[in-house]
């Protein structure tokens, strides 16, 4: 019980630093993978807890790590560009 308390204030803390309005792409990232992986830690403990296979954990790992790579290209080539990675910065027009 302790475990998913644990882990359920993982993903509100990552939630709330997503929601606030921060200035900074890598602090969004950041934040994002704060969430995926309180999610993965919950998912095992609920697979762990039905005995069911682990095979969708790896499955779950491969789309965060793919994510969690768009995301640096992203903020390298946000960086590469307009020299920094302020939201400010970065116009959609």
């Amino acid at each position: 019980m302790m475990n998913i308390m644990i882990i359920f204030i993982m993903f509100l803390v990552g939630n709330m630093i997503f929601i606030s309005k921060h200035k900074h792409l890598l602090i969004m990232l950041l934040s994002l993978e704060f969430i995926i992986l309180s999610i993965y830690l919950m998912l095992m403990l609920y697979l762990k807890f039905i005995e069911f296979e682990m095979y969708m954990l790896m499955v779950f790992l491969v789309f965060s790590v793919c994510e969690g790579a768009l995301g640096i290209s992203i903020l390298v080539s946000m960086i590469r560009s307009h020299g920094n990675d302020y939201f400010q910065s970065f116009s959609l027009l």
